[in-house]
């Protein structure tokens, strides 16, 4: 019995990592979108418990957190605190992690506050130049699609982050005239 077992499992991830399946997995784009689906399920699915959220949330918050820290260090933020443990939050859900700074000015906010945008070029990177050269099985591409799902999940900035990076009109209006100078340029 354990031997049919174990051959039934043999054949079924030989026949899931074959080239053919492997191709039509990694070139269709509904296993990509139904696997980061899947994905957040689980992750909501471990909201009811600070202790496993916190685990599962750590490597993008860490990624978050890092973002705002360093570019808040870069600008002159003067960043003074930085925590990646979830805290209940008193309107409902957790705080994942947060960075306080002491030097938020008109310069500095949006750049701060938006920091972890910077994230979606380096998910771009990876898609773009990684990808084709990880091996095609099952397990890289489910690696590959986690790995992406908390990248890209975590360049998005919370409602405090965009609270802070609107503080100062002058601020907006300084990188709002940067930004359309950028794309005329280009």
């Amino acid at each position: 019995m354990i031997d049919v077992t174990i051959r039934a499992i043999d054949n079924f991830f030989r026949y899931i990592n074959s080239p053919e399946v492997v191709e039509s997995i990694f070139n269709n784009r509904f296993y990509t979108i139904l696997a980061v689906v899947m994905l957040m399920r689980i992750k909501y699915a471990t909201y009811s418990s600070m202790f496993v959220c916190a685990l599962v949330n750590i490597p993008g918050t860490i990624l978050h957190e890092l973002m705002h820290f360093l570019v808040g260090l870069f600008l002159n933020a003067h960043p003074v605190n930085f925590t990646l443990f979830p805290k209940k939050d008193p309107v409902g859900g957790y705080v994942m992690g947060s960075v306080g700074f002491r030097n938020i000015t008109f310069y500095n906010a949006v750049p701060a506050a938006l920091a972890p945008l910077i994230l979606l070029p380096l998910s771009f990177y990876i898609n773009r130049y990684v990808l084709p050269y990880i091996p095609h099985t099952i397990l890289w591409y489910i690696g590959y699609v986690l790995l992406q799902t908390i990248i890209i999940e975590n360049a998005i900035p919370s409602r405090a982050d965009f609270r802070i990076a609107f503080m100062y009109v002058s601020g907006i209006i300084l990188y709002g005239v940067l930004l359309i100078a950028l794309l005329l340029m280009l």
